[in-house]
């Protein structure tokens, strides 16, 4: 039956209306047992059709299968059609919890806000779309009457790649290619070098709702439109990073994201930007952003440049101020929860234990800015002896210590052992802080369900390095290093569990820590590498020696 409607190309008007009801009940019925192929080609005949089908026909087809709407593509194709069509289609259908949550990754905001607005879904589905926030949904777009516009002939056996593209993304990069060539094309040779040779400053831009930048003035046109804000830019590519595509999800203003341009020495290199978001006053409908970008300021761009001789020494005043208020703060805590000048109430006992908690945390953050300032001031040249320590009960120790954290994030952590034993020349204290920080900061940037995997390695009874190798959470997959050395980086706009010192401050740390030990950490494609020199082949030459007397 389905080849059948396949094989004829409807021939007018009332031809396609009619191939377009069948092929709806046939899928809706029988989807869940036809093959894959007939599958994939009825929803791209689908596809080919519904700009021919007139949004009236649509609806009453939607209406018409709802109420049996158990086929997921079905239903996610439906989802994805104007808002009148998807919203009764979502209204009524009738999916298992597992089809829900496979097809949301498929569906636009205001069909999750539909979905949203439902009370019979099963409990996953509300906690899945609660985890996308409030900038998943959105208010429905204006409907355009597709009958309005002349229906071009479409074939049902055009190649899917050709019928459906995403056009929004290919007229974007034309129009900044055409832009591109045409600027650089437009000034006399000459002129034109003197102009790509002067520094831009500053320069206005606007997006449209997709992100996509559509017009700027004040640098060439071809290094800045088709660039999105809506997705974060990796691997050294142009474009924006993680605190704007964060707030761009949630429609939210933008202050001081970074942006990287190519081009020419005029316009690349980095920009800072802030945006606001606009809605059209008539309907509220979001219309994109409009904002400004100008160069970073000294102060916003500290790696890369000289360090002063001072420094280190005005860090360590900075925290000497800071202590001495703690421990007031975190004494009179104590004393109040203690109730060691008479009794106080409940609640204000366990206020009190919450400031001691607190200022606990702060003292480990101010302690491990001592400890990256005391760092930075030894030399790495001539690293300190240390003593022998076992790795691998630290690494078991930090594994006990984090199993609160893990739980809170809900991630497991994995390390295994491969080869030992696994004695190191390190300080026992900086051993712990090293391993310590670097789990914690790629816990708190993992996604929620992930597992964090790493390895506890010695190659070989000689090797003169222990490796602690931890493959990198899907979140800073695609990161560069000086992304991840830098305190603004923000994988995906704000990790959930982000501590207060930065992913960069805690990699920066461990590292000044592991060079003054005579190692260093390693940031690799796959994985963060923390190498401490080892005392095995030390141990085993002195137990030749007492064995050799």
């Amino acid at each position: 039956m389905i080849a059948t409607i396949l094989r004829q190309a409807p021939a007018d008007h009332r031809a396609s209306i009619a191939a377009w009801r069948q092929l709806s009940d046939i899928l809706a019925q029988r989807g869940n047992q036809l093959d894959d192929d007939d599958i994939r080609r009825s929803l791209h005949a689908l596809a080919v059709l519904r700009p021919r089908v007139p949004e009236s026909v649509r609806r009453d087809c939607a209406r018409a299968i709802a109420k049996h709407g158990r086929f997921a593509p079905l239903v996610a194709f439906y989802g994805n059609d104007v808002p009148a069509v998807a919203a009764i289609m979502l209204r009524g259908a009738q999916l298992s919890e597992a089809d829900w949550l496979a097809m949301l990754p498929a569906t636009n905001a205001m069909a999750r806000s539909v979905l949203a607005g439902r009370t019979d879904l099963p409990q996953g589905v509300y906690r899945a779309l609660a985890s996308l926030g409030s900038g998943s949904v959105a208010l429905p777009r204006p409907v355009v009457d597709a009958e309005a516009a002349p229906a071009p002939v479409l074939s049902l056996h055009a190649a899917p790649d050709a019928a459906v593209e995403n056009g929004t993304s290919q007229i974007s990069e034309l129009v900044r290619r055409i832009d591109k060539y045409q600027s650089t094309r437009s000034q006399p040779d000459a002129a034109r070098s003197i102009a790509a040779q002067t520094p831009r400053s500053a320069f206005l831009f606007e997006t449209g709702p997709d992100g996509v930048i559509h017009w700027v003035d004040g640098v060439t046109r071809g290094a800045v439109i088709g660039l999105s804000i809506a997705e974060a830019a990796f691997g050294g590519e142009p474009g924006t990073d993680g605190v704007a595509a964060g707030a761009f999800r949630q429609r939210a203003e933008i202050l001081n994201a970074r942006m990287m341009l190519e081009g020419t020495p005029a316009d690349a290199g980095e920009w800072r930007f802030s945006a606001l978001p606009w809605f059209d006053p008539a309907t509220g409908q979001f219309r994109g952003y409009r904002g400004s970008a100008r160069r970073p300021n000294r102060n916003e761009t500290p790696y890369g440049r000289p360090v002063a001789e001072d420094s280190g020494d005005s860090i360590r005043q900075l925290i000497h101020e800071l202590r001495s208020p703690l421990n007031a703060i975190s004494g009179f805590a104590q004393i109040v929860a203690g109730q060691m000048f008479g009794p106080v109430s409940q609640s204000y006992r366990t206020m009190a234990d919450t400031i001691v908690a607190d200022a606990l945390s702060v003292q480990t953050i101010i302690d491990d800015l001592e400890t990256a300032a005391r760092s930075n001031a030894i030399a790495a040249i001539d690293p300190a002896p240390g003593e022998i320590v076992d790795i691998g009960a630290i690494v078991t120790q930090v594994e006990s210590d984090l199993a609160a954290l893990l739980a809170e994030q809900r991630v497991d952590l994995s390390i295994s052992r491969v080869g030992g034993p696994f004695r190191g020349l390190a300080n026992d204290a900086n051993a712990r802080r090293m391993i310590g920080r670097l789990l914690t900061a790629l816990i708190d940037v993992s996604e929620t369900g992930a597992i964090l995997v790493g390895q506890l390695v010695t190659e070989s009874p000689h090797d003169d390095m222990l490796q602690l190798r931890i493959v990198r959470p899907a979140t800073i997959r695609f990161a560069t290093a000086s992304d991840l050395l830098d305190p603004g980086f923000s994988p995906e706009g704000e990790a959930p569990g982000a501590a207060v010192l930065s992913l960069g401050f805690s990699l920066r740390l461990v590292d000044s820590l592991a060079r003054a030990a005579g190692g260093r950490l390693d940031i690799g494609h796959n994985a963060l590498t923390l190498h401490l020199r080892s005392a095995n082949s030390k141990a085993e030459a002195g137990l030749e020696a007492q064995q050799g007397e």
